[in-house]
């Protein structure tokens, strides 16, 4: 970071390469969308890219990374107003670790769809702080930087969404 603060290019190139990825795939976590999640991870890039001066080095790099992110995902969701979740491609995250039967892999995949429209149903915050944690590996620290919140609002959220998905899958499992 430090050497994109000084205009170094191949600095800022390898910033990229080593935190796309996982941009991506917050991105499509908070999204539901490949293409948009392509779209934001570029906007975030270039926002990191712009503000790179207002970057603070003895913060996180990581959370200063999500907050952007962040924050550009929930106003693309407010522009847009629909929460959605993705509609991930069983080929590439339902793999199978052994052999299945048809019926066990139909219920894997049945499962799986419910657990992400239970997740896609989570208030905007619930649903940004669940992934952060989740599916990037965040601290609630890091969270609560990337959220502009503190740590125990990141804990209540993150209960909060596990209670309720637990309350809504327990639901359609017909167990409540």
């Amino acid at each position: 970071m430090a050497g994109t603060v000084r205009g170094e290019e191949a600095a800022f190139r390898l910033l990229v390469q080593r935190w796309e990825r996982e941009v991506r795939a917050f991105l499509i976590h908070m999204l539901g969308s490949v293409e948009e999640a392509e779209d934001l991870t570029q906007d975030t890039f270039v926002q990191v890219f712009r503000k790179a001066e207002a970057y603070k080095p003895e913060g996180k790099f990581r959370s200063w990374l999500f907050r952007i992110a962040g924050n550009l995902a929930r106003s693309r969701l407010r522009r847009r107003k629909i929460l959605s979740w993705v509609s991930f491609r069983p080929e590439v995250h339902d793999r199978d670790s052994g052999r299945k039967t048809p019926a066990e892999d139909l219920e894997r995949k049945d499962e799986s769809r419910r657990v992400r429209a239970a997740v896609a149903a989570l208030p905007e915050r619930q649903r940004q702080a669940l992934s952060l944690h989740r599916f990037q590996g965040l601290k609630y620290a890091e969270i609560a930087h990337a959220m502009d919140t503190t740590v125990p609002a990141v804990e209540s959220l993150i209960q909060r969404a596990m209670g309720a998905l637990r309350h809504s899958l327990s639901r359609k499992a017909g167990t409540s």
